[in-house]
């Protein structure tokens, strides 16, 4: 009898594989295979069997593995990355960027990203180049043209879409004819993101699955690799921390008050620390009225490219800020972080991860009061917790 999704155990990377095609017009080639291990070679069938209601990962990437040994070649590959949004989501797919460039390491990998990545993209040592997308709009035919000639320019073998919009499964077509293999929600793909609930799962768990159903595991959290920008001259040899009391311009429901931002940075500033405010030019107000209640706090805020963020994170003592790119970063650079949510925003679905992160959820953030986010401030800067963290291996 052909293998069916309930051969796998429920929830793991197999059973979604097998459901979602199960449910398919179109099922992945790969599935079709699968179905009938004994129609497999030995290598795949072996492992096939071997992931046959094992709640184990490795069991069940192992097989993606093998489908993909099979189809790799010897000759190096031009490969395409996408990743446009915001700050945040691209700072969650730094593991996936790392885990892309290991298993392509012999292939020219370029990114396809938006302007106000494409410096810092440069810096991570990821990629071999950067193609920057203008994002022309539908009724710019002129910007869709430039875009597809300069896509066409490389014989990309495979896409791995890691913004998976309505946007970017679009690029597939100007890839035509002639689409190279397709990592993402495209219709068509020749290595689908095979979950039906995938737009519940976190972030970081999506593009985790999705590169392991293309034969790339495991996926590491996002690092920052070690960046060494120059410091502003106010921090030489202060300890600081840093505060990111802005938000997505249209969600100003998910900034906590800056005057509790205040409140706690001048205890912190009492304690000896230097807090250091940043944040986009469009959140000066933000960093004035922090400034104005917390004279001694350092204003940073449209004064910081991304490369001078990230280095800032990586030296400061702590970050506390919104559901906002900037605590992405900190994570990705192991700086303990406090990060707050309220009602709008979900932390099961994008909230940063790592062992230093602690999590404060509020509905609604201004009855978070200044008491509680410094409670949780100065427990990541005790002593022990400062111990783990700078020691290095326990951070991830």
């Amino acid at each position: 009898m052909p293998l069916s999704a309930r051969d796998f155990a429920a929830d793991t990377p197999l059973h979604h594989f097998f459901l979602w095609n199960e449910r398919c017009r179109r099922p992945d080639r790969r599935y079709l295979l699968a179905r009938e291990p004994e129609r497999l070679p030995g290598d795949i069938a072996a492992r096939l069997r071997a992931a046959l209601g094992s709640p184990d990962i490795v069991a069940h990437a192992a097989v993606f593995a093998a489908f993909e040994a099979a189809d790799l070649g010897s000759a190096p590959r031009h490969v395409l990355v996408i990743r446009l949004g915001a700050l945040g989501d691209f700072i969650q797919s730094l593991g996936p960027f790392a885990a892309i460039r290991r298993h392509h390491r012999q292939d020219h990998v370029t990114l396809l990203t938006t302007r106000p990545f494409a410096a810092f993209a440069a810096e991570l040592g990821y990629f071999d180049e950067i193609i920057v997308d203008a994002r022309p709009g539908t009724l710019a035919p002129a910007g869709w043209l430039a875009l597809r000639r300069r896509l066409r320019q490389h014989p990309f073998a495979r896409v791995y879409d890691l913004q998976t919009s309505q946007r970017s499964s679009a690029y597939a077509w100007l890839l035509r004819p002639g689409t190279p293999q397709w990592s993402g929600i495209a219709r068509g793909a020749s290595h689908p993101h095979a979950n039906l609930d995938r737009d519940r799962q976190h972030t970081l768990d999506r593009q985790a699955e999705q590169l392991l159903m293309a034969g790339i595991y495991p996926t590491p959290l996002p690092v920052l690799p070690p960046l060494d920008r120059t410091l502003p001259a106010e921090l030489a040899g202060r300890g600081f921390l840093l505060l990111a009391p802005g938000s997505s311009p249209h969600r100003p429901e998910k900034r906590w008050p800056a005057g509790r931002f205040a409140a706690v940075a001048q205890v912190l500033a009492d304690d000896g620390l230097l807090p250091v405010i940043v944040g986009s030019t469009a959140e000066a107000p933000l960093g004035a009225a922090i400034r104005a209640l917390c004279p001694a706090a350092l204003d940073l805020v449209g004064r910081t490219d991304l490369g001078l963020l990230a280095t800032l994170a990586g030296r400061a003592r702590l970050t506390i800020g919104n559901d906002t790119g900037v605590s992405h970063l900190a994570a990705a650079a192991g700086c303990p972080l406090v990060v707050l949510f309220s009602r709008h925003s979900e932390p099961e679905r994008c909230a940063p991860r790592g062992g230093f992160v602690r999590i404060i959820a509020e509905p609604d953030l201004d009855d978070l009061p200044a008491a509680t986010v410094l409670a949780a401030a100065r427990q990541l800067l005790s002593p022990s917790a400062r111990l783990s963290c700078r020691g290095g291996g326990a951070r991830r």
